[in-house]
């Protein structure tokens, strides 16, 4: 439980930078208001943590599944579909939040869709190094 609140709020870390970042993603007019500018402390940071929960939930549970499914595609294409993948992720944690949650998240363009998801990559990935959160390996006492 308490790895996946870590890569939740990595998640989190990593929306907000691509919301910076990238033109084209955001929020439109949703049912939260905090009535304060900026990401923290505003209208949009309740969204944005509910947005971050679905991803990092879709990215646990979903993305494993395409991504064996795929293999074929992802190796003919040298890694490039992996990319696709990361944007139909993005894709369906936008229209899960919307639909469920009311979050207001819009994708203006594929080409937001897929900068977005490359920056929310790179920041998830350096964080989870850097915390230790998302490591793969599993740590096994050393035999004498």
């Amino acid at each position: 439980m308490g790895k996946l609140i870590g890569i939740w709020l990595i998640t989190v870390v990593a929306v907000a930078a691509a919301f910076t970042i990238v033109p084209g993603i955001g929020f439109i007019d949703s049912g939260f208001s905090l009535n304060a500018p900026g990401i923290l402390g505003s209208s949009v940071l309740i969204p944005t943590l509910i947005f971050s929960a679905v991803l990092a939930l879709v990215n646990t549970f979903f993305k494993p599944i395409l991504q064996v499914i795929s293999l074929p595609i992802t190796i003919i294409t040298l890694g490039i579909f992996a990319l696709v993948i990361n944007v139909l992720m993005l894709y369906l944690a936008s229209w899960l939040s919307n639909t469920f949650f009311d979050t207001g998240f819009v994708i203006a363009n594929f080409f937001s869709a897929l900068v977005a998801s490359i920056i929310i990559s790179i920041v998830t990935a350096i964080l989870g190094l850097i915390t230790g959160v998302d490591s793969k390996k599993k740590k096994h006492p050393k035999k004498n």
